[in-house]
């Protein structure tokens, strides 16, 4: 059970239901509204001993609102929702020193356990809270989205070390966007303003090699790009400028497609450079790993070019099928520039399935589109589906999860398949599936699927 004032804002009504009577449940009381003027009314009036507040309202910006907060009630924890997926919101979020961040769709019971968290730390030490959001926190967006578990905790793990003086070890395959997180770090960081330095072996080269980069940084941040490519010199090399940097030492980051504590063993990477580069580790996902983020990125990569002139662009359905169905070796990369191609080649606005497979035809690894399994039974077809998937992992395990992963992945289509059948009327939709409409509802909202009229399939 729980005990205290909880004060909701959000502009989706059904949201604010939900927790209103999930939290009451719990033992709380609860004011909910739809207004952020409302919201810091109660605030001032010394309301409520935890704020939960989407970002995006009808009337200002729920991460603005954060400072004001902070000086009406110092102390007044802040749990923060959005459905704006981004690395932007949680780096936001964080600077606005928020008790918390979620991205929606968010799982309920996660919920409640912080806000239970927030209301205890609250009673135990309640503290003032810091410095506001910074300006660049406040800028432009960056083309690191995912409302994927993998990302979001990236994105946290990102906002926390971000301005902190220990070195970060970037790891991922290659087209994740690892040297694009370690510009991010910067970017956003107390040391935004010095200059970020990109190390290249032949940087390293001579005597006085060690000693430029050095210079040219001054202060403000060192990346050594895939530092497994450097041989043993260059490596010897690093571990020398590192011990020399004394005071005003720019921030080191690495980054590393390949598995450096394989390396260590196999004696081909120096043990006492890895020790000095992974004082944090950031493993970025691939993108067959958050396959549910696909649709979110491609979005994104229309959108970037409609801005730069090239016309508005949208994916037909089974355009949007083949896209996921496909593994992207080259990972968020490859999946950018076969995006930028489709804008060029397609014919009118909807992109067609026809034109992804024109497109994905000659790229590397290409899962089949079309054919080649008439008659499999459906048993047959995901047993064929879960191996292939097992085999992209090149002998180790796949990200924990994954009986949760699967089931979403099988549900999701059944539900919207089931309800273009039955022309949207969910309570035949339930009767179809053999479940309870409630949990019809339910389902229909974690998994995310959009309910608009649909026609029923003939």
């Amino acid at each position: 059970m729980m005990d205290g004032t909880i004060l909701v804002a959000d502009d989706d009504r059904t949201i604010r239901t939900v927790l209103t009577q999930a939290l009451t449940r719990a033992g709380c009381k609860v004011h909910a509204t739809s207004s952020l003027v409302t919201l810091m009314r109660w605030v001032e009036e010394g309301k409520g001993d935890l704020v939960i507040s989407d970002v995006v309202m009808p009337d200002g910006n729920g991460i603005e609102q954060l400072p004001k907060i902070a000086q009406a009630r110092p102390g007044l924890p802040v749990i923060v929702i959005s459905a704006q997926n981004t690395i932007m919101t949680a780096i936001q979020a964080t600077e606005a020193e928020a008790y918390d961040y979620l991205p929606k769709p968010f799982d309920l019971p996660d919920l409640m356990k912080r806000a239970s968290r927030a209301l205890e730390a609250k009673r135990r030490a309640p503290a003032p809270r810091g410095p506001e959001m910074s300006d660049a926190a406040a800028g432009g967006d960056l083309p690191l989205v995912g409302r994927t578990q993998a990302m979001q905790a990236l994105y946290r793990l990102v906002a926390r070390v971000m301005n902190t003086a220990l070195p970060v070890l970037i790891t991922g395959e290659s087209g994740t966007g690892k040297s694009l997180i370690a510009r991010a770090i910067h970017d956003f960081s107390d040391r935004r303003a010095r200059p970020f330095v990109t190390v290249t072996p032949s940087d390293l080269a001579g005597m006085d090699g060690p000693d430029a980069v050095l210079s040219r940084a001054r202060g403000g941040a060192i990346l050594f790009d895939e530092v497994g490519d450097l041989d043993a010199e260059a490596q010897l090399r690093i571990v020398r400028m590192l011990d020399a940097m004394g005071d005003h030492a720019p921030r080191i980051m690495a980054t590393s497609q390949g598995d450096l504590a394989q390396r260590l063993e196999e004696h081909s990477f120096r043990e006492d450079l890895y020790y000095r580069l992974a004082g944090v580790t950031i493993a970025v996902p691939s993108l067959r790993e958050r396959v549910e983020d696909i649709p979110l990125l491609a979005e994104h990569f229309l959108l970037r070019a409609e801005r730069d002139g090239l016309g508005p662009r949208r994916l037909a359905p089974q355009a949007l099928e083949a896209i996921r169905a496909y593994s992207w070796p080259g990972n968020v990369r490859q999946l950018e520039n076969a995006m930028q191609r489709l804008v060029v080649t397609s014919n009118g606005e909807e992109i067609g399935r026809g034109d992804v497979e024109l497109v994905l035809g000659g790229q590397p690894m290409a899962e089949p589109l079309r054919g080649g399994h008439e008659g499999e039974k459906l048993s047959a077809s995901v047993e064929r589906h879960l191996k292939r998937y097992f085999d992209l992992h090149g002998g180790q395990l796949p990200p924990i999860g994954l009986y949760q992963r699967i089931l979403k992945e099988i549900e999701t289509p059944l539900i919207e398949i089931s309800l273009d059948a039955t022309g949207g009327n969910q309570a035949k939709c339930a009767d179809l599936l053999g479940i309870n409409r409630n949990t019809l509802r339910k389902k229909i909202t974690d998994l995310d699927i959009r309910v608009t009229r649909r026609r029923k399939l003939m």
